[in-house]
């Protein structure tokens, strides 16, 4: 993949500021060490850094149609690019590059606004079409590549990162109090809104269009879905002829989406945590290739998280050796500067900077694209989240008496904070379109919000509801049976905004790596969508028909091997050994100069959360909640004010730098 930016007056056809689109791009050569390409033209400019992938002598961008009125700077792959170009090719179409890129532009010409329709992969790109004056920003389903932009004034700006658009000098880094919240609702801040505002992330699934108008005239911006994850009303799913045909279904339909992701001119490694769904994407791999690929498996410094000897048993079933990489207390604390500067926001999920340093080690062995496992436990029920809200509807045989509902709030009275809002709990319901697997994870976590949110933090958010930002189709929903409802959300809000972005992109690509997955491949997704819900989950039995696949290939103990959450431990912020600015951060000087936490709850949280029992669901909650204070005063620190610790970003920034020159 690669990395985007650009910008574009919407009234004349004013000169870009000099040297503008040059330090935009600087701010991403992360993503793409390999070349810069720029475009730039009265009132216009697209900058491309590129990460070289396929097309490796001639693919530098942008990239154009045949008469070159067509302009393209692109993110991203396109894993059917060869049956795409032949036809285009056989449409008349002149291809003058070997790289994928050069798709866009001439599907483009044939299907002008339907060329989503068309498009396979993953990818955020800008088109420019110089006749009709229309600048195209589009993001892929998944939201796989991310795609930010921003309006000042008479520019709208774009870029693959935010960094990029602050590098512009158009555009202030100020806090958005609602992204912040959202962070601390969904572990992830997944889009439109984030957490600095005045800038949006496009949402998986659309495009934006600018229109520029005549003389004098404002041009139209305008967002546009293309698609969005469609499931069976429910009754209507396919139940299949027999099991071992849904099974050979999925198998025909897996092993062409890891085949598809193998394709590149550079080799091709996967990580490998020990879990069903790295390990059966590991297997395939092999199998589609005929011998073994490197494996890389990070190792957690914890008895109770390692999952190393799960992942040796898949290594020597397929007869490779693994790399393993260490990640402990140690290295949590000192990679969460960097991991949040890649990330662009706070990052609740300490494992996160696990996948920093695995993505580093693929870098450092010369890689430059691995396979995940990403998307089965959100198309496939592996939270085990799900699982208790399938117990909890037992609850609700009374058509019309939610009892469900009333059993949680009555649960959150009993274990939550004072001061928790159970009456939102019906509203945050019908936001999402009825009862949903993810209220149970995402509703424990917002009480953290009550723990530790300040009153000018409330006070600012007034009647805010994350829920109802994340432009879902109520109506559509609560026509689908209840797990895939579950899913949808999943999809919606825990895949983009937090395994593909903070844990995915943001981690993988700020190492120059290319992270690709297979689960999330068009097909695969149609497949899932389609099938009856007792092929996902099967009574309390999670991601049944991959299970069932995953026998044919890998040892039944791991093909079998219950779902176990890929996590570093929380706590470690508040070991005995800091470094001097996480105290620093967290100083009640600190806390009240960003105003978002009451420096009293910190305190008082930060000595009580000791005196509970370790592994404990109350403990576990708390200490989730004191990691969001530490990495919100961090961001907060690393992009807003640099004057809370002593700590600089630009260190971290040159050290990434220096860590790429090598």
């Amino acid at each position: 993949m690669c990395g985007i930016a650009g910008a574009i007056n919407l009234v004349e056809r004013k000169p870009l500021p000099v040297g503008m689109l040059q330090a935009m791009a600087a701010q991403i050569i992360h993503r793409g060490p390999d070349e810069d390409g720029f475009l730039e033209r009265p009132g216009l400019g697209l900058a491309s850094r590129r990460l070289s992938i396929v097309g490796l002598s001639d693919g530098r961008q942008p990239i154009t149609n045949e008469d070159r009125t067509v302009s393209v700077v692109f993110n991203g792959e396109f894993f059917d690019y060869p049956e795409q170009k032949a036809r285009l090719e056989a449409r008349g179409h002149q291809f003058r590059t070997h790289c994928d890129t050069e798709l866009i532009p001439h599907t483009w010409e044939d299907h002008q606004e339907g060329m989503f329709e068309h498009l396979r992969g993953q990818f955020g790109f800008a088109l420019w079409d110089d006749k009709r004056q229309t600048l195209i920003l589009g993001r892929d389903r998944a939201g796989i590549c991310p795609l930010f932009w921003t309006r000042q004034g008479d520019w709208l700006l774009f870029a693959s990162e935010i960094k990029a658009l602050l590098a512009s000098g158009m555009v202030e880094a100020r806090p958005d109090h609602r992204g912040i919240c959202h962070a601390f609702t969904f572990f992830a801040v997944p889009g439109p809104i984030t957490c600095f505002e005045g800038i949006q992330l496009l949402s998986p699934g659309r495009f934006l269009k600018v229109q520029l108008g005549g003389t004098g005239a404002t041009g139209q911006v305008s967002e546009h879905v293309y698609w969005r994850i469609d499931f069976p009303e429910r009754g209507d799913e396919d139940r299949g002829q027999n099991e071992k045909k849904v099974i050979d279904d999925f198998e025909q339909v897996m092993t062409a989406a890891v085949e598809r992701r193998l394709r590149a001119d550079v080799p091709v490694v996967s990580y490998l945590s020990g879990g069903v769904d790295s390990s059966a994407v590991v297997a395939l791999a092999c199998k589609v290739r005929g011998q073994p690929i490197p494996t890389f498996t990070i190792q957690i410094q914890d008895p109770l998280l390692d999952e190393t000897s799960e992942a040796a048993i898949v290594s020597r079933h397929i007869h490779s050796d693994p790399i393993v990489v260490p990640f402990g207390a140690a290295e949590t604390l000192s990679v969460y500067p960097r991991l949040t500067l890649a990330a662009e926001c706070p990052v609740i999920d300490t494992s996160c900077g696990a996948m920093l340093l695995l993505a580093q080690e693929v870098h450092a062995r010369g890689y430059k694209v691995a396979l995940t496992g990403e998307g089965a436990d959100e198309w496939l029920g592996g939270y085990p989240w799900f699982k208790t809200h399938h117990l909890l509807s037992f609850l609700d045989v009374i058509p019309g008496l939610p009892l469900s509902t009333k059993f949680r709030q009555l649960f959150i009275k009993l274990t939550g904070p004072k001061g928790a809002n159970v009456g939102a709990l019906p509203r945050i319901v019908e936001s999402v379109g009825g009862s949903n697997a993810w209220l149970d994870i995402y509703g424990p976590m917002s009480l953290n919000k009550v723990r530790f949110f300040s009153a000018r933090m409330w006070e600012t958010l007034g009647d805010h509801l994350p829920y109802e930002h994340l432009q879902l189709d109520r109506d559509q929903m609560r026509r689908w049976h209840p797990l895939n409802r579950s899913l949808a959300l999943g999809s919606r809000v825990h895949l983009p905004g937090h395994l593909l972005s903070s844990k995915g992109d943001r981690v993988a690509m700020n190492n120059s790596v290319e992270t690709r997955y297979p689960f999330l491949d068009e097909d695969v997704v149609a497949f899932l969508a389609k099938i009856h819900p007792r092929w996902k989950m099967k009574g309390f039995g999670d991601k049944h028909i991959l299970r069932k696949l995953a026998e044919r290939y890998l040892p039944k103990q791991i093909a079998w091997r219950r779902k176990w959450m890929f996590r570093a431990p929380f706590d470690s912020f508040h070991a005995n050994q800091l470094p001097p600015f996480v105290g620093q951060l967290l100083s009640e000087e600190s806390l009240r100069k960003t105003g978002y936490f009451e420096p009293a709850s910190v305190k008082h949280w930060g000595e009580a959360f000791r005196k509970m029992r370790p592994g404990s669901y109350q403990r576990t909650l708390v200490e989730m909640g004191l990691v969001g204070v530490v990495a919100t005063q961090l961001w907060h620190h690393l992009y807003i004010d640099p004057t809370l610790a002593d700590l600089s970003a630009d260190a971290g920034r040159k050290a990434a730098a220096a860590r790429l020159a090598v």
